[in-house]
């Protein structure tokens, strides 16, 4: 099953400076048929303005993956970890027993951001943070793993969870496969393009909740890049 969830339909708030978007339930945001799918908790499609962000707070327990898609955030935390994550790039914080941390566009232009929460394996481990640069010409063609919890993902950043986090480009007329087995859910967005996964059409950050299928293929209808999480049912 492959259910499309447009873009209209998601739940959301502008609040000036920070204009949200949600897939899943979050914040002032409830709906009960989106609360997660498999261990996949939060998808936000977030447009920051420039020199604004999200001050200091705290998070526990949760593997929090931040997509870059237009220009750059600023982390800092209380580990002492400080990094600048640009478009097309990633950053993982396992949050684990707890860490505060504050997130900033300080560049001249809107920053925008798919940040993607997953619920861990295991509670109460030490909190981490990294950030990797993903050049998208190793993603063209096919999906490549940028944060994972599976064996034989070595080259993404690690996460404490049985997921992965995947990208890919495709030109307009190329298709990718992914097997993802029916035991497993699936959810797919285009960060830009259109799309057709197996007959169902996505525009641009449209979400598409896939589960129950061995595997699908994606062929795009115009140049597009794709973020797709594969997690535990």
């Amino acid at each position: 099953m492959i259910e499309r969830r447009p873009f209209e339909s998601l739940g959301g708030a502008n609040h000036g400076w920070l204009n949200a978007k949600h897939h899943f339930s979050f914040a002032d945001y409830h709906d009960p048929a989106r609360v997660h799918w498999g261990a996949l908790r939060v998808w936000n499609d977030d447009t920051i303005a420039p020199n604004t962000g999200f001050p200091p707070h705290g998070h526990s327990d949760m593997e929090i993956i931040t997509y870059v898609r237009e220009g750059a955030i600023t982390h800092e935390d209380s580990l002492g970890n400080r990094g600048r994550t640009e478009a097309g790039d990633v950053q993982v914080m396992s949050a684990g027993t707890g860490v505060r941390h504050s997130e900033y566009n300080l560049e001249p232009g809107v920053t925008k951001i798919f940040q993607i929460w997953i619920i861990p394996d295991r509670e109460r481990a030490a909190p981490s943070w990294g950030a990797k640069p993903f050049p998208k010409g190793e993603r063209s063609g096919q999906f490549v793993a940028l944060a994972s919890g599976l064996p034989g993902d070595e080259d993404a950043l690690p996460i404490r969870t049985n997921a992965r986090v995947l990208g890919a480009t495709l030109k307009a007329g190329e298709t990718a496969e992914y097997t993802i087995g029916k035991d497993r859910r699936g959810y797919l967005v285009p960060a830009a393009g259109e799309v057709e996964i197996d007959g169902v059409r996505l525009n641009a950050r449209d979400g598409a909740a896939i589960r129950d299928v061995e595997s699908f293929r994606v062929t795009a209808l115009s140049d597009t890049e794709l973020v797709l999480v594969d997690s535990a049912a």
